[in-house]
């Protein structure tokens, strides 16, 4: 997969794209990740944004230096990519929407900063709104790296164990499971026996049960999905 990341803030990026399973990701060839700074495209002196017609709070980001990025990229590429505008406006980003994701071949995430985009850069561009839930941030660049660590460990190879990403948190609608490891007792607190029994039919029912509670009791109305 590669992944285009286009920012007024790339060095905010250096740092997450080099550690841990993203950095795992691209020494194994499966994902590359590329920055492009949006100031470089604009044409008046690196200017970005202004402020809004009708008057209001803060700035918003001009739709220029937007349209010349994308379009000197995929000039570059000849490819037209799956182009993600990160806004609080957007669709809510979900497990769901990160599995269909990790299909794409090629990715291109918009970041936005001050008070939000032109809108003629909805209007003009071919893009998928996405938000990683109902707050406002600075930019578009956390979200960004969300969405980025949720979608890339879903690339088949990317983590070692196929496993590992069928069993978690809202892959099934449901919360996971507890979870322990040793030691089998610490502080008074025991792993419960059905997990180190051997059963494996007795410990699926237990893990069922408990993924079902613990989303009953934590986030209940994921239930009706269910």
């Amino acid at each position: 997969m590669r992944i285009d990341i286009l920012t007024l803030f790339p060095e905010m990026f250096e740092n997450v794209l080099g550690h841990s399973i993203l950095k795992i990701a691209r020494e194994k060839g499966l994902v590359q990740y590329n920055l492009f700074n949006i100031r470089e495209y604009a044409e008046n002196r690196r200017c970005v944004d202004d402020r809004p017609y009708g008057g209001g709070p803060g700035m918003v980001m001009k739709p220029e230096p937007i349209f010349n990025t994308i379009e000197a990229i995929e000039q570059q590429t000849g490819v037209c990519s799956k182009r993600i505008l990160l806004t609080p406006q957007g669709h809510p980003f979900s497990q769901s929407v990160a599995r269909e994701l990790a299909k794409e071949s090629y990715l291109m995430l918009i970041c936005g900063h001050y008070e939000g985009f032109d809108e003629r850069v909805r209007i003009g561009l071919d893009v998928t709104e996405l938000s990683i839930g109902d707050y406002v941030l600075s930019g578009g660049e956390i979200p960004a790296m969300v969405v980025i660590d949720t979608v890339v460990r879903l690339i088949p190879g990317v983590l070692g164990d196929l496993d590992s990403t069928t069993n978690e948190s809202f892959t099934e609608v449901s919360l996971e499971y507890p979870q322990y490891t040793r030691p089998a007792e610490y502080r008074g607190m025991k792993v419960p026996d059905v997990l180190m029994s051997g059963n494996h039919q007795k410990i699926k029912e237990w893990q069922r049960d408990h993924a079902l509670k613990r989303t009953m009791e934590r986030r209940p109305d994921l239930l009706s999905k269910i």
